[in-house]
């Protein structure tokens, strides 16, 4: 199967470029725009990763394949009611992985890169992780239902490619039925928010139902200050990286409890012992 993210790769830069120019000819002064070191950056994780994904992509086809050959399910992607299945299906996964990543610090050092940016644009979405491994125990359950290997593989594409589109602080809010239900620039930018009423706050991927279901929702309100509560100075691809991994090794060799060493990894990003 064609790697769509990669055929989609020229379509980013085009829209890199329209942004930057509409950002240039029709400047808002509410809007943060675009910085060259970080853009920069983001387009140096967003390589690293498209790198690093091959590796992943192999094992995590290894997983699909073992299980979808096990069991006796079998969807037939061949009626339409199936690729409505297999988006809802991938999208209740996305929804879980991605709050667990947000949730659990050991995961969250993965994610962390995602958010390290303090710009919101089209570059921001290509800001991605280079370890990407946590995601295999949320998609599996879609083989085991009988999802085929390639179909899983696809409909993540699509979702990645619907959540570049979310980037963007040249929308503001759509039609209400459409903000209802579907997730949009507006809802993820609460998402990459700082502010404290926008943290772990949207994760849907393309629906916003789940985090109205899951009571996650927030809806756009106050200024978003995008990066973290605590904002990462450097623009180093090597330490947005690994720098929260870093700070857990810091944190576990400080504490001679076992207990606090597994919770430095399993519990939240803001847990401290006491």
């Amino acid at each position: 199967m064609v790697n769509i993210i990669l055929t989609a790769v020229p379509f980013f830069l085009l829209f890199i470029a329209v942004e930057v120019a509409s950002l240039w000819f029709a400047p808002d002064d509410d809007e943060v725009g675009y910085e060259v070191r970080d853009t920069v950056t983001s387009l140096s994780m967003g390589l690293g990763s498209v790198v690093v994904g091959v590796g992943y992509k192999a094992v995590a086809l290894v997983a699909y394949a073992a299980a979808w050959a096990w069991t006796p399910l079998r969807l037939d992607t061949g009626v339409w009611w199936a690729w409505v299945l297999i988006l809802l299906a991938d999208d209740v996964a996305y929804y879980w992985y991605h709050r667990a990543h947000h949730e659990i610090r050991i995961l969250w050092a993965s994610h962390v890169v995602h958010h390290s940016s303090q710009h919101y644009n089209f570059s921001t979405a290509l800001r991605q992780t280079w370890t990407p491994f946590g995601g295999l125990p949320f998609w599996l359950p879609l083989a085991v239902l009988g999802v085929p290997p390639w179909a899983i593989f696809l409909q993540q594409s699509v979702s990645l490619l619907y959540q570049f589109l979310l980037h963007t602080e040249r929308v503001e809010r759509l039609w209400r039925p459409v903000e209802w239900v579907m997730n949009t620039p507006s809802h993820h930018r609460v998402h990459h928010g700082s502010n404290q009423a926008y943290l772990d706050r949207n994760y849907g991927g393309i629906l916003i139902v789940w985090d109205r279901l899951f009571r996650t929702f927030e809806a756009e309100g106050e200024r978003v200050v995008y990066g973290l509560t605590k904002q990462l100075r450097s623009h180093n691809p090597l330490v947005v990286a690994t720098h929260e991994y870093l700070a857990i090794w810091q944190d576990v060799r400080a504490t001679g409890r076992w207990g606090d060493r597994v919770s430095f990894l399993l519990r939240g990003p803001g847990w401290r012992p006491g």
